[in-house]
C-alpha cells in the first residue's frame, strides 16, 4: 500500500520542474507570513477593544499583547528565512 502511494506521488511530482517546486514552497512560506500579519492585526484590534472596555487594565493587556506580538513576529521571521533559504540555497 505504501509503495503504491509513493509511486503515485513520484509520478505526480515528475510533472513539475525543480524550479516550480521551489517557487511553490517559497510561496507557502510567504503565505504563512501573510497569515501571521493578519493575526497581528486582529490581536491589536482585540487588545484595543479590551482597553476601551476596561481602561484600568491597560498595562496588563499591553504586556500580554506585546508578548503575543513577539511570538507572532518570530513565526514571520522564521517563515521568511525559510523562504529565502528555499529560493537561494536549493
Amino acid at each position: 500500500m505504501l509503495t503504491v502511494l509513493l509511486a503515485d506521488t513520484t509520478e505526480a511530482a515528475a510533472g513539475f520542474s525543480d524550479t516550480a517546486l521551489i517557487a511553490i514552497a517559497a510561496a507557502v512560506a510567504i503565505l504563512v507570513a501573510a497569515g501571521a500579519a493578519i493575526a497581528m492585526g486582529i490581536a491589536v484590534g482585540k487588545a484595543l477593544e479590551s482597553i476601551a472596555r476596561q481602561p484600568e487594565a491597560d498595562k496588563k493587556i499591553s504586556k500580554t499583547l506585546i508578548l503575543g506580538l513577539v511570538f507572532i513576529e518570530t513565526c514571520i521571521i522564521y517563515a521568511l528565512v525559510v523562504a529565502i533559504l528555499i529560493i537561494f540555497v536549493m
